[in-house]
């Protein structure tokens, strides 16, 4: 881990130093990213495209995951329970290729020929959340319904027998139990979406620049992930050492979720451990 974080940093630290930190994260003049020439290395478009296909994904995955790992652990019956738990882990499986072309040609024909949305053009900030929100789907449901099945079955009964109906049982006592675990699994989800590459490059036209409006999900931009795939092939000098710092932001956000999650985790330890 150690040398990897060295040989990111040391190959980011020429196109910093040639742009400077403020302006590679939020150059404002146009172009923000010219590789011939005048060499323009601006990150601001891929941070945005980034934050706003995490922020869709997360809110897709995150609700739909928690409520279906409340329905297979305390609500699905043995049977269906035996039949889903599966079905989610085939799911995870399916390479992130097939979710990315499946929403180039269904989702990106959709929002360019649908009355209601008439895109200009193949693309959008949109068509890449939903994909990605389905694709950290699994894993949120997987990592959530483990911790909510490690709940003490004596706290659920100890509930039903004071006269709590089973709903307020699972939002009362099973979901502030479980709320690291779930909590953990929202954050690899957020995880799987900061990270995710194929989806990405291939649904999005990965263009350079940012939206207009700046949070306008229907419009075409790039994201980190689906920078570096796209142009490392030709990459040379500078350029490649702007997309070293790409990665860097990205290895930078990870380690924020990680230790934010570590965080929560602990103060849920401490809070349902009578602890102050």
């Amino acid at each position: 881990m150690g040398l990897i974080i060295v040989f990111v940093l040391r190959e980011a630290l020429p196109a910093i130093r040639y742009m400077g930190l403020v302006d590679l994260v939020s150059y404002t003049n146009e172009p923000m990213w010219e590789t011939g020439g005048e060499q323009i290395y601006s990150l601001a478009p891929a941070i945005v495209g980034t934050v706003i296909e995490t922020l869709l994904a997360v809110a897709i995955a995150g609700p739909l995951g928690v409520a279906g790992a409340l329905f297979i652990s305390e609500v699905a019956p043995g049977w269906l329970r035996e039949i889903l738990k599966p079905g989610i882990e085939i799911l995870a499986g399916i390479p992130s290729i097939v979710f990315g072309y499946l929403g180039l040609v269904v989702l990106n024909p959709y929002f360019s020929s649908s009355s209601a949305f008439g895109l200009p053009g193949l693309g959008s900030l949109l068509a890449v959340g939903l994909v990605v929100g389905v694709m950290a789907l699994p894993t949120v449901v997987s990592v959530a319904e483990d911790a909510i099945s490690s709940v003490p079955e004596s706290m659920k009964q100890g509930s039903l027998a004071l006269g709590a109906t089973d709903w307020q049982t699972m939002t009362g006592i099973t979901m502030p139990a479980a709320f690291s675990g779930i909590s953990a699994a929202v954050l690899l989800g957020v995880g799987r979406a900061v990270g995710e590459t194929m989806a990405a490059t291939v649904i999005l036209g990965n263009v350079t620049e940012l939206p207009a409006p700046i949070f306008d999900v229907f419009d075409n931009t790039i994201t980190l992930t689906s920078l570096i795939a796209s142009q490392y092939g030709n990459a040379s000098g500078l350029h490649v050492n702007a997309l070293f710092a790409a990665g860097a932001v990205l290895f930078v956000t990870v380690m924020a979720i990680s230790v934010v999650s570590q965080l929560i985790e602990r103060r849920m330890v401490r809070r349902l451990g009578g602890e102050q």
